[in-house]
C-alpha cells in the first residue's frame, strides 16, 4: 500500500500544515508512523485532503470543515468519508445524496426552490471597512474567516481586531495563530498565544499550538514544557503525548519518552 508522507500530502492535496494537523487531532484521519516516526497517510486519506481543501477553497472555515467532517465521520453511514458527496455551499458544508442535499453540521435538509444563476460573477472580497470598528468582535473573526483563503493580510487585520474587540474570543486566538504558523511567522504566532494565556485562556488547545509554534520555532525544551502544560489539562490527548515523546528522545531521556509513547498507544484508536 502506497503511503504519503505529510510533505506528500501537501504538494499532491494543496492543503495546509495546520489543516492537516487539525484533522489529525479531531480524528478525522488516523495516520500511520513511519521511519523515524513520522506521520504516513494512506490514498484514502489523500483523497479526504483533498476533500478538505477543496472546501477551504470554496471560503468554508477550516474549523467548519473540521467540524463537519468529523459530524460526517461519527455518523457511522457504513461508507468512508470519500465515498460520500461532500460540497460547499454558502460557507457551509452539504452532503448529497439521492434525496437532495442536507448540512453536515445539523443534518437539516436543504430545499432547492430555484436554479442557481450561473451567469452572476464572483466578486472579489472588498478590505475590511472603516467601519468595522462598529462591528462585534465574533462579527469580525467571521469576516477574518471570509478573507483568510484568499487574502491572509487582510484575515489578519480582521482577526487582530476581532480580539482587541473581545479579548476573551478564544477561536480567534486559535485561527490567527494557524494563520502565523502557516506563513512561517513562528515568533508571531507564540506572543499571540502568549497574549491569550495572559487573558486567561489557559486551555489545551492553546497549550499545545504554543507547543507547536515554539517547536517550529527551534525552542525544543521550551515547547516540551508547553507539551507538559496541555497534558496536564487534557491527559487524553494523544498527539501532546506522541510530541513529547519525540522530544523527550531527542533529548536522551529515554524513560520519560517510553512512558508518554505507552500513553500515546494507549489513547491512539486502532487502524
Amino acid at each position: 500500500m502506497q503511503a504519503f508522507s505529510l510533505r506528500d500530502v501537501q504538494t499532491l492535496a494543496g492543503i495546509s500544515r495546520s489543516m492537516v494537523h487539525a484533522m489529525v487531532a479531531a480524528g478525522i484521519v488516523t495516520p500511520a508512523r513511519g521511519p523515524g516516526s513520522q506521520y504516513r497517510f494512506s490514498f484514502q486519506d489523500l483523497l479526504l485532503f483533498r476533500t478538505a481543501q477543496s472546501l477551504r477553497a470554496a471560503n468554508v472555515p477550516p474549523r467548519r470543515v473540521v467540524r463537519s467532517l468529523k459530524k460526517l465521520d461519527a455518523l457511522g453511514t457504513g461508507r468512508p468519508l470519500t465515498g460520500i458527496r461532500i460540497t460547499a455551499l454558502g460557507g457551509s458544508v452539504a452532503v448529497k445524496d439521492a434525496h437532495g442535499q442536507w448540512q453536515a453540521e445539523t443534518g437539516q435538509r436543504i430545499m432547492d426552490f430555484e436554479a442557481p444563476d450561473h451567469s452572476a460573477p464572483v466578486l472579489p472580497l472588498s478590505p475590511l471597512p472603516a467601519t468595522a470598528v462598529c462591528l462585534s468582535g465574533y462579527e469580525l473573526f467571521e469576516i477574518a474567516q471570509e478573507f483568510e483563503r484568499e487574502d491572509p493580510e487582510e484575515a489578519e487585520i480582521a482577526y487582530r481586531k476581532a480580539i482587541a474587540a473581545d479579548p476573551g474570543l478564544l477561536d480567534a486566538y486559535v485561527n490567527l495563530g494557524c494563520l502565523l504558523c502557516d506563513r512561517g511567522r513562528y515568533a508571531d504566532a507564540v506572543d499571540l498565544y502568549r497574549a491569550a494565556l495572559d487573558q486567561g485562556l489557559d486551555g489545551p488547545l492553546i497549550r499545545f499550538n504554543l507547543a507547536v509554534a515554539l517547536e517550529d520555532s527551534g525552542y525544543a525544551e521550551a515547547a516540551l514544557a508547553e507539551y507538559h502544560a496541555c497534558i496536564a489539562l487534557a491527559p487524553d490527548l494523544a498527539d501532546a503525548h506522541y510530541n513529547a515523546a519525540r522530544l523527550h528522545e531527542a533529548m536522551g531521556d529515554h524513560q520519560r519518552a517510553i512512558r508518554h509513547f505507552h500513553q500515546y498507544r494507549r489513547l491512539e484508536p486502532v487502524r
